[in-house]
């Protein structure tokens, strides 16, 4: 049985938090002090997750072994001790130092999860394990060729970031009852708009990926155009490829404009909950913006934002969080430059079956 959690565990989960995710630590604070604890450490158990797959010492069956184990260690099936011991010296230098201290301190973080109600534990458990379960899947036959197709990266999507989203609104109806009681349409918009935001850093971080040796773009989407993936090298000046691209922005785009009408759902009091979700789809649009602009870049940091553009966002949206009109005007001034692709989004959604 996990003991209750301590001082130092709270002040341990805020200071981690600084260290493995700037975005977090200062979206996280902007939520009403009931879920901020629990966002806080749901987003932890997210990147103990994301840790273990993301370094590449780890064999295929090691990371599924751990992936297993870790999420058994939620649902207090297996000791957060016996799983910390395990991990942390398997770790290379590809991981952070702050995700070496976090592995370390596991049984601090889970300390914390288990003094959750029971919704949200189940929230946190059920997204744990089809996140650990989904990307071990992928992990396993990541390549430079791509992925098969469009649904096959809305699938990776859904592993990555679209469960998130499902959490995360699992635990804004356990917060706000005006918010439950529109919990089937926030369910299907939060897998969209878990999708705009992971495409987003999947079309930021193409060449980085390559790097490593993986590929989430779609085939088909470039095949249709004329090109194959396994010839992309950085800077890449092709039409065809810079046109498969142009599509992928467009689809983004349509996720992230679903992204805003689940926030237009979530009540206008709700300033900070809004705030949350607004700050994240404002980077998010500026980034693909970068990237339309520079469709030839070579590196991530060719289209990262400035803090400047980062200060706007936070600035404007937190201006007008609760007028609806105000920011469904600021999204279209936003996004006009970047392609529309008609259709898919209406698709996804109709498509929307998961299993709550």
């Amino acid at each position: 049985m996990t003991s209750l959690p301590s001082i130092d565990d709270e002040q341990y989960q805020d200071d981690i938090l600084r260290g493995v995710s700037r975005t977090f630590a200062l979206t996280i604070p902007q939520l009403p002090e009931a879920l901020r604890r629990v966002i806080g450490n749901a987003y932890l158990l997210c990147r103990i997750t994301d840790t273990i797959e993301d370094d590449n010492a780890l064999s295929s069956e090691q990371t599924r072994q751990l992936s297993q184990m870790f999420s058994e260690v939620v649902c207090g099936n297996v000791s957060a001790q016996l799983f910390a011991d395990q991990l942390y010296p398997l770790l290379s230098n590809h991981t952070i130092p702050a995700e070496h201290d976090l592995i370390k301190n596991t049984p601090a973080v889970i300390r914390i999860t288990h003094s959750f109600n029971a919704t949200q534990r189940h929230a946190l458990e059920r997204c744990v394990r089809i996140m650990g379960q989904g990307m071990s899947d992928y992990q396993e036959t990541e390549s430079l060729e791509g992925l098969k197709d469009l649904p096959s990266m809305d699938q990776y999507c859904y592993y990555v970031a679209g469960v998130v989203g499902e959490m995360l609104t699992e635990l804004f109806c356990d917060y706000s009852q005006e918010m439950n009681n529109h919990k089937t349409t926030l369910m299907r918009l939060s897998v969209s708009f878990g999708q705009g935001l992971q495409m987003t850093n999947i079309l930021k971080d193409i060449w980085d990926d390559r790097k490593r040796g993986a590929c989430w773009l779609p085939q088909d989407i470039f095949l249709k155009h004329g090109f194959n993936l396994s010839h992309l090298q950085p800077g890449n000046k092709d039409p065809r490829f810079q046109a498969g691209l142009a599509e992928l922005l467009g689809v983004a785009k349509g996720h992230l404009q679903n992204a805003l009408t689940y926030t237009s759902i979530i009540p206008p009091q709700e300033k900070g909950i809004r705030r949350f979700c607004l700050w994240a789809i404002g980077m998010a649009i500026l980034t693909l913006n970068k990237i339309n602009q520079h469709r030839d870049f070579s590196e991530s940091t060719q289209v990262k934002i400035s803090r400047r553009s980062v200060k706007a966002t936070i600035l404007t949206t937190s201006l007008f969080a609760n007028q609806d009109w105000i920011l469904e005007l600021l999204f279209k001034l936003t996004s006009r430059n970047l392609p529309d692709v008609n259709g898919h989004n209406e698709i996804y959604l109709n498509n929307q079956t998961r299993d709550q």
